[in-house]
């Protein structure tokens, strides 16, 4: 049976197509659901107007994914974490951490868009890439730094040790 579809399809075909299905199928699901017409000329005629729209609507979608993109590409962004004296994060840093790092200087992402392979579990500086859509892509640079100020870690602090209460810091 051949239909004209209505919207894209995964798996059968795009807006303005028209396919061959199953009877069933047209009648069970793509007709219920209006995703498909019965190919006629005034049907196609449709279908045409609302492929324009549609085209016009994903071009507009573009663009903003496009400008969002460029906002973002290239920024710097520091999340302190708690980490042992080799570097070692007490955890990980993953999408909803480096989001919401991004949020803090105004550039508002969803994790899902955060490219990661795997969580970051080490102190260091990352190249992260963005993913917006298949095609737009964005990188910005991760800084993991420890929790603790000015480089040092709590196991690296200065201890004192029992009767050193009255002397003084760094042999003054």
């Amino acid at each position: 049976m051949k239909m004209l579809l209505r919207k894209n399809v995964s798996g059968l075909g795009k807006i303005g197509d028209v396919v061959e299905v199953r009877p069933g199928y047209a009648r069970n699901y793509l007709l219920p659901q209006g995703l498909a017409f019965q190919p006629l000329a005034s049907n196609i005629r449709q279908v045409e107007l609302e492929k324009k729209r549609y085209l016009e609507e994903l071009a507009r979608q573009r663009a903003e994914i496009e400008a969002r993109a460029a906002l973002v590409d290239g920024k710097e962004v520091t999340i302190a974490a708690r980490a042992n004296v080799e570097g070692h994060l007490y955890g990980s840093v993953g999408p909803a951490q480096i989001a919401s790092a991004l949020a803090e200087i105004g550039h508002f992402i969803e994790p899902e868009d955060v490219a990661l392979d795997e969580p970051i579990r080490r102190l260091d500086r990352y190249d992260v890439p963005l993913r917006f859509s298949e095609d737009v892509t964005a990188t910005i640079q991760l800084w993991v730094v420890p929790i603790h100020g000015e480089g040092e870690s709590a196991e690296e602090a200065p201890q004192a040790g029992p009767g050193d209460e009255d002397a003084a810091p760094d042999g003054a």
